[in-house]
């Protein structure tokens, strides 16, 4: 089975994702990890994230692995875990201008393809996970909710993080992403072709409880 959450960042799809993956008992596919680690990787070696010749080739020279679990993904770059590394502000800031690059959107959905093939059955996360990535998943899901609301969960998981960071620059981050990259799962809205939970006013277990009796229908 192939299950896909897309959404904006912030509408709690990563760890739903995660949480729904390991009540099934099958694989976790983060596909933002994979774009914030080439933003990692442009910020160690002083790439502009608008130079689009250098972060295709970046995309197409670095060793990526991702290690997927039920309950766990570690990200490794050229051997380097950067798992937490790849969660800062700094990277946060500029991963969407790096994903917008369709040449290294191509190189990532490749990827990502490959890696879901060697996985089988998994619940996979990001923009376009099931409008482009995996357009036969078996379920697709769209996950929304209002931008403040996405800002605090996304500044209490930053603090515990240990960044020292704003709710306002948190929320101008999340709204500057939101420009970029809602067109990547707008086609799955209003079609039928997903189905849409608003998760402003619902906690982490009551979205995986719906995510889990839809499933199970």
């Amino acid at each position: 089975m192939v299950i896909t959450i897309d959404g904006p960042a912030g509408s709690g799809k990563s760890t739903v994702a995660r949480k729904l993956a390991a009540r099934l008992g099958i694989a976790y596919l983060d596909t933002g990890a994979m774009y914030r680690a080439i933003a990692h990787q442009a910020l160690e070696r002083g790439f502009l994230p608008d130079d689009a010749d250098a972060l295709s080739g970046l995309a197409r020279s670095m060793d990526l692995e991702l290690d997927c679990g039920p309950t766990h993904t570690r990200v490794r770059v050229d051997g380097l875990d950067v798992s937490e590394a790849i969660r800062s502000m700094a990277v946060s800031r500029i991963t969407s201008r790096v994903a917008k690059n369709q040449a290294v959107r191509d190189v990532m959905v490749e990827q990502q393809r490959k890696i879901g093939k060697q996985l089988g059955s998994f619940v996979t996360e990001g923009r376009d996970q099931g409008s482009v990535v995996f357009p036969n998943a078996d379920v697709k899901f769209v996950l929304e909710a209002t931008p403040e609301k996405r800002a605090h969960r996304r500044l209490t998981q930053m603090e515990a993080d240990g960044e020292d960071v704003t709710f306002q620059e948190v929320l101008e981050n999340l709204t500057t992403r939101d420009e970029i990259d809602s067109r990547h799962w707008s086609s799955l809205l209003g079609s039928g072709a997903a189905v849409v939970i608003d998760t402003t006013d619902m906690n982490l277990r009551e979205v995986v409880d719906m995510l889990a009796d839809y499933l199970s229908q």
